[in-house]
């Protein structure tokens, strides 16, 4: 068992004091951009305020790693159709009960009597189906990696009849490939989610190192995104060739979680995805394989996407941080006519989003 000073240590500001005035004083040869795609590591930065001590030339943009985020309003629309129906109970994640499609949330709905329910796991969703076998449980499955294999667990350990699911899943290599397309030389760099990589091991980011991308695995505390920013700049300055470094060996090994990964095969396939504000994704998205198709809800009563649901609403810019191209700030609803209380944007709404971190630390 490890000691419980080595987890204080990853907030000790005796190894962090000088890495932050290692960073402060980094100069950069050239501009440059680096990526994290993680929201998790977003609150981590804005909490710790390290983004105020990046060097002149040092940009630290935030990607899609906010699953909740990236979620279309047509996935909602099914949940939301799904719901309104009678006999059936609505099972989500609770950073999905106030995000919008269209003028109606979920939370909206529960309001008005539907029988909307907040689950922290797919078998408490499987508990409420078991505990009362005359309402249909549909549970709104929302992730990437490191949700995808609990639900994927549960599907297959249980049948259960009265309950299916609405995939809403997403992966997050495809994300990263098409972030490397489309900003066209633009980032510099990625630091890697910590959660995800548990599943996809370094090995899981080849691609990067196929593409002469570097990029850093990072854990969640100060010193680990200090450590990550420090030896992801190092990396850029020094040139190729690019090996993705593993920052997080505490918890992350070279292979991943093979078991995990396995589990997700066995039970889902790879499709394209619709990431909201951002488009298909090809090849980023998951559903049941047809062995698993009972549990799918979309089938089984019959929904179908809202064609008129909308993604980006009025004056929000929420697909733009995302995509590292706008910061929450620019945003001219940001802290006022958009708050935690009163959020427009999904980026606002999720526990894990961009905007609601810079609004929840936006004093430090």
């Amino acid at each position: 068992m490890m000691d419980e000073n080595f987890f204080d240590s990853f907030h000790d500001p005796v190894i962090a004091g000088p890495m932050a005035e290692s960073l402060i004083s980094l100069k950069p040869t050239r501009p440059l951009t680096l990526m994290h795609v993680c929201g998790t590591h977003e609150h981590s930065l804005a909490k710790a305020g390290i983004r105020s001590m990046l060097p002149t030339g040092l940009r630290l943009v935030a990607g899609p790693g906010c699953p909740v985020c990236v979620c279309p309003a047509s996935d909602i629309s099914l949940a939301v159709q799904a719901a309104s129906l009678p006999d059936v109970t609505l099972a989500t994640f609770g950073d999905m009960f106030r995000v919008p499609s269209g003028e109606t949330t979920l939370e909206l709905l529960k309001a008005r009597g539907a029988d909307v329910r907040v689950v922290y796991s797919p078998l408490d969703a499987l508990s409420i189906a078991m505990e009362d076998p005359d309402k249909e449980v549909v549970f709104m499955a929302v992730g990437f990696e490191t949700t995808i294999a609990p639900i994927a667990a549960a599907l297959r350990t249980v049948s259960v009849p009265n309950f299916s699911v609405i995939t809403s899943l997403r992966l997050v290599p495809p994300a990263l490939e098409f972030l490397l397309e489309r900003s066209e030389g633009a980032l510099d760099g990625f630091i890697l989610p910590g959660h995800v990589s548990i599943v996809l091991g370094r090995e899981g980011y080849s691609f990067l190192e196929d593409a002469g991308i570097p990029g850093v695995i990072s854990g969640f505390e100060p010193v680990d995104m200090l450590q990550g920013i420090l030896e992801l700049a190092r990396m850029v300055e020094a040139g190729p060739p690019f090996k993705t470094a593993n920052l997080y060996r505490r918890v992350v090994t070279e292979e991943g979680n093979r078991k995990a990964r396995e589990l997700i095969e066995s039970v889902f396939t790879v499709s394209d995805s619709n990431w909201r504000g951002i488009g298909t994704i090809p090849g980023s998205g998951l559903r049941l394989r047809e062995e698993y198709s009972r549990f799918d809800a979309v089938e089984k009563m019959n929904l179908s996407p809202d064609p008129n649901a909308v993604d980006v609403m009025p004056g929000c810019i929420c697909h733009k941080v995302i995509l590292g191209e706008a910061e929450s700030e620019d945003c001219p609803l940001f802290g006022t006519g958009c708050t935690p209380r009163m959020p427009v944007g999904p980026c606002m709404v999720s526990s894990e989003g961009t905007c609601r971190a810079r609004y929840q630390y936006r004093q430090v």
